[in-house]
């Protein structure tokens, strides 16, 4: 079973090098207005549409689950060399578990965490940490993960 997301992109090229770095994989198709990833781990086909009017919804994010610190590591190295702003977070207290992650933007502003959970806990978040929100929501008050 694999999950399929189809996503408009204003910047297809941006898109498709954010993708490409953030999947570790290269697009199975691409032509103008379109491209599409088909990979195994994680099970996905995401599709990419171009679209002039295209916006990211607000108040989503999207994750990749991985098995190891470690492997949100190679992410992390992944995504600074190829020049993508992120932001790390190691051993927090998020949506009710203790989680090390890595949070990046695609060119639509869309949130994507690659995160390994360490433990479950009864705590929704840690009082000082600003998981799952960009700063702009934690201006406004937003709590994680809403």
């Amino acid at each position: 079973m694999k999950m399929h997301l189809n996503l408009a992109t204003r910047d297809l090229d941006a898109s498709v090098a954010f993708y490409s770095t953030l999947l570790g994989a290269t697009p199975a198709k691409v032509l103008p207005d379109y491209a599409l990833f088909i990979t195994e781990q994680p099970g996905l086909e995401l599709a990419l549409d171009l679209d002039t009017d295209a916006q990211a919804g607000r108040g989503q994010h999207f994750g990749i689950v991985v098995e190891s610190a470690e492997a949100v590591d190679a992410q992390i190295a992944r995504l600074q060399a190829a020049g993508h702003a992120v932001d790390i977070e190691r051993e927090e207290t998020c949506c009710y578990a203790t989680q090390t992650k890595v949070w990046a933007s695609d060119p639509e502003g869309r949130r994507w965490e690659t995160y390994v959970v360490h433990e479950d806990t009864e705590n929704r978040d840690n009082e000082d940490t600003t998981c799952c929100r960009t700063e702009a929501a934690v201006a406004a008050g937003e709590t994680c993960c809403a």
